[in-house]
């Protein structure tokens, strides 16, 4: 059965057939974002062992104008989400406490290689930053964005499966310490906790309609988190 097709059906069938059929279409995307995200010159580099300190910076920079918005977005879903979905409401707040603090991680990793704090903190958000920030608060904004559980599949996906090797490749292929690397270590080392409640969080916003749209929200939210990766040296 084709994506749309099992997504448009889950509105017939109870809430475990939606979870398990919204989790192999995530899987589907997540295969595929996989896939490309070896292709992106930043980390085809890594992957051939050829990152030099000048990446890693502008990686950084670039991450730090994102991740300044995360907090922001997440707080803003919060407050779209009515009382009927209490639980979900809490998920989205303390998620979002969690991550306000994580962009001074970037600036003491930046910092701690060398760069200028002035330089990180006035950056500005490459050509996909500025895309991938408007396309999460536009979601946001709506009532009830039970589907940015997509977008947080995708990123917390990054952290989980990605961000522990990247910062040993990147510690040893520039030959760092850990404190120079601690953003991306922190999140291999937490980010796979949240992926393991994601099915229970999907199972609580089964019941509404925004729910259905789970799936192409990770397919937008991971193209854009590409095109940012993408856009390093394009502000």
């Amino acid at each position: 059965m084709a994506e749309t097709d099992t997504l448009a059906a889950a509105d017939t069938i109870g809430s475990d057939a939606f979870v398990q059929q919204t989790m192999r279409g995530l899987a589907i995307v997540w295969t595929d974002f996989e896939a490309r995200l070896d292709r992106v010159p930043i980390i085809d580099k890594l992957n051939r062992g050829a990152l030099r300190l000048d990446d890693y910076k502008a990686l950084l920079i670039n991450l730090r104008q994102q991740v300044v918005d995360g907090g922001c977005w997440i707080a803003r879903a919060a407050s779209n989400i009515d009382v009927a979905h209490f639980g979900l409401r809490s998920l989205f707040m303390r998620h979002s406490t969690t991550e306000h603090r994580d962009f001074r991680m970037l600036e003491e990793n930046y910092a701690a290689v060398g760069g200028e704090l002035a330089t990180i903190r006035d950056g500005e958000k490459n050509i996909g930053s500025e895309a991938l920030s408007a396309w999460m608060f536009h979601r946001a904004s709506q009532p009830n964005p039970f589907d940015l559980l997509g977008a947080m599949f995708i990123i917390e996906g990054l952290g989980a499966l990605k961000a522990a090797d990247w910062a040993e490749a990147i510690r040893q292929q520039l030959e760092l310490s850990a404190d120079q690397v601690s953003f991306l270590a922190y999140h291999g080392a937490n980010d796979d906790d949240h992926l393991a409640e994601f099915q229970e969080w999907v199972a609580e916003a089964a019941d509404h309609p925004n729910a259905r749209r789970i799936v192409k929200t990770a397919r937008v939210t991971a193209r854009l988190y590409l095109l940012q990766l993408e856009e390093l040296d394009h502000v």
